[in-house]
C-alpha cells in the first residue's frame, strides 16, 4: 500500500484503524513563525482575518511536516463574541495573544449568552477559514477545538469568583457551566458543520494540581460528558496539568481518544486505561521546541521515549509556541514518523 496522506494518516488512527506510521498532529494550536513569515504577514493579523488564519496554518503545517492544522489559535473569541474587548496587540511586532485586559461582568447572574453566539464577531469567520483550508491544502487534516465550561468561565468572569463559588455559591456555578455547556455545544456544532475533520474539548483549568479529583467528578466530569455525547466522532478530549488521578475519568467522558501533557505519566496511564484506548502526548513544548539550549539528539530522544512510554500519537503537551527552534520542531515531525512506524498499543500498522 502506498505512504498515506497526513489527513488520511491522522483520521485511520483516529478510528482506530492500521496507519503507515505515527502522524504528529494536536488538539491545540499549531502555528508557527515560520509559517507566519511564509505568509508574508505579523502575528498580530492572524487572528482577524480568514485567509491570514488559513495560510498562516497551512504554512506551519507544510513547513515543519505537521500532519494537521488547528485552528482557531486564541481563547477570547467566544468572550468577544459575548461583548467583552480584546486587545489584538495590532501595533505590536511581538509574539502576544488577543487578551481581554476588562471584562463587562463582576457576578455570575450577569452573564448573558447570543443565541447567535456562533455568528458573531470572529467565530463568524471559521466557515470560511475552514473552506480555505480544505480547498487549499486537502491533503492536511484540519482539528478545531472549543474550551470546556469550567475554563471558559475564565474568560469571561475572574476565575477566583467560580473556584469560591463551587463552595459558596454552588447553584450560581452549575447555572453558569449549564449555560456554558450549551453555548459550546453550538458551537462544535458550527465547527463540525463547516468541515473540520476532529474537534478537541480543552479543559485546562480542572487538572488535579488546580481540583480536587471529587469537584472533577461531581462539576466537571457530567458537563464534559454532555458536551461529548453532543458531538459527532472523531473528538478528543485534552486537559493540562495533573491528570494521573483523573485519567480513568476522562475516559467515561465519551471522548474518542485522550490528550495530556507533560505531567502526567503516560507509562502509568496506559496500565490503567489498558491498551484499547487512544492516548495521546506529552510533549514538553518550551523545552524541546523552543529553547536554544536543548539539542536536538535531546529532543530526538524525548519523542522516543513517550513513543515508548505507550502512546498512540505523539502530541504537544499545550499548544505550540510560536518562536520555536526550527531544527528541533522538524525533528519532533521527523522522529515522529520514523520511530512510529512500530504498531502503537491501540492502533496497529498497514
Amino acid at each position: 500500500m502506498s505512504e498515506l496522506t497526513p489527513k488520511e494518516r491522522v483520521m485511520r488512527l483516529l478510528r482506530k484503524e492500521p496507519v503507515d506510521t505515527m502522524p504528529f498532529f494536536s488538539g491545540m494550536g499549531m502555528v508557527v513563525m515560520p509559517g507566519i513569515e511564509k505568509a508574508g504577514i505579523k502575528f498580530a493579523s492572524v487572528h482577524t482575518d480568514a485567509e491570514r488564519m488559513a495560510w498562516s496554518a497551512i504554512w506551519s503545517a507544510r513547513l515543519m511536516g505537521f500532519d494537521c492544522v488547528v485552528v482557531p489559535y486564541d481563547m477570547t473569541m467566544e468572550s468577544e463574541a459575548m461583548g467583552n474587548t480584546i486587545s489584538l496587540y495590532e501595533d505590536s511586532e511581538d509574539i502576544l495573544y488577543p487578551t481581554i485586559p476588562e471584562k463587562i461582568w463582576s457576578t455570575m447572574e450577569e452573564v448573558t449568552i447570543p443565541d447567535n453566539i456562533q455568528e458573531l464577531g470572529r467565530l463568524a469567520m471559521m466557515p470560511k477559514v475552514i473552506e480555505i483550508i480544505k480547498k487549499e491544502a486537502p491533503e492536511l487534516a484540519i482539528g478545531c477545538w472549543q474550551l470546556g465550561p469550567f475554563t471558559q468561565a475564565g474568560q469571561i468572569l475572574e476565575l477566583d469568583l467560580i473556584l469560591k463559588g463551587i463552595f459558596k455559591q454552588r447553584a450560581k456555578v452549575d447555572a453558569l457551566l449549564d449555560n456554558l455547556t450549551d453555548m459550546i455545544i453550538k458551537i462544535g456544532h458550527m465547527l463540525q458543520a463547516s468541515g473540520c475533520d476532529y474537534i478537541t474539548l480543552r479543559e485546562p483549568g480542572v487538572a488535579a494540581d488546580l481540583l480536587s479529583p471529587r469537584t472533577f467528578k461531581d462539576v466537571i466530569q457530567p458537563r464534559l460528558t454532555r458536551i461529548l455525547e453532543a458531538w459527532q466522532s472523531p473528538k478528543l478530549l485534552h486537559i493540562c496539568g495533573s491528570t494521573d488521578p483523573l485519567i480513568e475519568m476522562m475516559n467515561q467522558c465519551g471522548a474518542d481518544g485522550l490528550t495530556v501533557d507533560i505531567k502526567c505519566n503516560i507509562a502509568e496511564a496506559r496500565q490503567k486505561l489498558g491498551n484499547d484506548v487512544l492516548l495521546m502526548g506529552n510533549i514538553d513544548t518550551y523545552a524541546m521546541t523552543c529553547d536554544p539550549e536543548t539539542p536536538v539528539e535531546t529532543t530526538v530522544a524525548h519523542i522516543k521515549e513517550i513513543i515508548d512510554n505507550g502512546v498512540d500519537a505523539v502530541m504537544p503537551g499545550c499548544d505550540l509556541w510560536p518562536a520555536i527552534m526550527e531544527a528541533n520542531m522538524k525533528a519532533v515531525a521527523d522522529t515522529t514518523h520514523e520511530y512510529g512506524k512500530k504498531a502503537s498499543p491501540a492502533v496497529g500498522r498497514l
